[in-house]
């Protein structure tokens, strides 16, 4: 800072006029301050040539973390944030176009790659901070599940991703179907493989085997239950725990019984080869493997007794008893939670995008922004040593929209570390409730709209005039 009139205060104002530089520099909506931390400086860095390397209103930064606060606010639009900028630029008296046309170029612009790398980067972070892992394991626990999600209805997504079921065309949606691998530890979504809906898991398991290390369990439902799975994962170090599928015996009378509802099972390879293999790689695979099933009853008062039979891979009595893997895979009800805020409340039930590859930008930015907000849950957890199941998502989430703007409003360094320390301590603090035994249906309170059903293409579909509409009293009933 140039000060020619006051030499003395030069060391005073100089700090001052560096800091308002600074500020320029981040993003409208400043969520760099909350979870840049979790990114390597060279995932959001400008490219020397081609996109992403002009000095624009939306540089690759600016994008990126206005496209992560249109997640974390479901329903935000485009022109929110563009809203955000213009704001920004009259408190320094510059102008900016209202134009949504620049943000919505900058996000075609920003590369795949990048936002799966950033994805990633989030789940190793919130991996690392998850110091506690499970308890009782001192092996990484990963659980592999499959959902879906909703397009929009344009010809660009109907091409790649069909209908599903017999939809009749303009009167449904393309679906997307996508697995994804979660660390059991942490909650964040390590990698996550898609395809049409129609698709099965196992094929889109072997996309993710490479994300698989040795020594590592496999945590799944019936659907890893398949004779592959159980035989091709031992090979690669990785052991699996899952529900037996209903097709297989439940009362296995042969094998070597280990303990009260505990015995070792040959299962041979069927003579069928399946779809997603070839003839060579079934022929490899081993002809006869041995697992261990265990039968785990549930009881609990005013019910009848239930018996949930388990497969896995882990046949050392001894280093693995028995009630410690019925344990671990109650566990796994946990990653249909994590699923639940992924869609639910995140809103990732129904995309927004009308092309695939912008489809494609939108999943992983989904789930960089789910694994932003499982980081924090894991830092506040390890800091105030609370277990990271019991703080609640959407808490974290309101919580992280209400001390942005105070973030951004900062004016040094240190105010935003308090900041963030303080963040934490009120996300420890907000807990779900423990209530063990409680039950919540599946089921509608709320009554849809009596609206006809679309049984046609919109431009074709010519609505009745007397259905769903009731009668009024001076109205004179029809003549048949």
């Amino acid at each position: 800072m140039n000060t020619p009139y006051f030499p003395p205060w030069r060391r005073t104002l100089g700090p001052l006029g560096r800091r308002s530089t600074a500020c320029r520099r981040h993003s409208p909506v400043d969520l760099e301050s909350q979870f840049a931390k979790f990114l390597s400086a060279a995932t959001l860095a400008p490219t020397e040539s081609g996109p992403g390397s002009r000095d624009r209103d939306f540089p690759l930064s600016r994008v990126f973390w206005g496209f992560v606060w249109q997640v974390l606010h479901p329903g935000a639009a485009c022109r929110t944030v563009v809203r955000q900028l213009q704001a920004l630029c009259e408190t320094e008296t510059r102008k900016l176009d209202e134009s949504t046309s620049a943000y919505c170029q900058g996000r075609q612009r920003l590369p795949l790659p990048r936002v799966q790398q950033a994805m990633r980067e989030a789940a190793a972070a919130a991996r690392q901070h998850s110091r506690a892992g499970i308890p009782g394991w001192n092996r990484p626990v990963k659980v592999a599940d499959a959902s879906c999600t909703r397009l929009p209805d344009t010809a660009e997504n109907r091409a790649v991703y069909p209908y599903a079921g017999c939809q009749r065309p303009g009167c449904g949606f393309p679906m997307m179907k996508f697995l994804g691998l979660f660390c059991l530890a942490s909650g964040a979504i390590l990698e996550v493989a898609y395809d049409v809906w129609k698709i099965s898991e196992i094929r889109l398991l072997l996309r993710l085997l490479a994300r698989l290390q040795p020594g590592d369990i496999l945590l799944g439902d019936r659907a890893y239950c398949a004779w592959f799975v159980l035989a091709k994962l031992p090979t690669l170090g990785v052991d699996v725990v899952a529900r037996l599928n209903a097709r297989r015996l439940t009362r296995p009378r042969r094998g070597r019984r280990l303990g009260p509802n505990d015995r070792l099972a040959q299962w041979d390879r069927p003579a069928a080869c399946p779809p997603y293999l070839s003839i060579e790689e079934w022929e490899a695979l081993p002809p006869t493997i041995t697992v261990r099933l265990i039968r785990s009853r549930l009881f609990r008062p005013g019910l009848r007794t239930e018996e949930v039979w388990l497969v896995t891979t882990l046949l050392d009595p001894v280093e693995y008893p028995a009630p410690d893997i019925e344990r671990l895979y109650l566990r796994r009800w946990q990653m249909e939670l994590c699923l639940r805020d992924l869609k639910t409340t995140l809103g990732m039930e129904e995309l927004r995008c009308r092309s695939p590859a912008m489809v494609h930008k939108e999943l992983f930015m989904f789930l960089t922004a789910h694994n932003f907000i499982r980081g924090l849950i894991a830092q506040a957890a390890t800091a105030h040593e609370v277990s990271p199941t019991r703080i609640s998502f959407k808490g974290t989430l309101d919580t992280v929209a209400s001390f942005h703007d105070a973030m951004r409003l900062a004016t040094s360094k240190r105010r935003v570390r308090w900041l963030h320390t303080r963040m934490l301590e009120i996300i420890a603090r907000d807990l779900v409730p423990y209530r063990p035994g409680r039950a919540e249906p599946r089921a509608v309170k709320r009554r849809p709209k009596p609206y006809q059903r679309l049984t046609k293409p919109r431009r074709l579909f010519r609505e009745t005039a007397h259905r769903a509409k009731p009668r009024s009293k001076d109205q004179a009933p029809r003549l048949s």
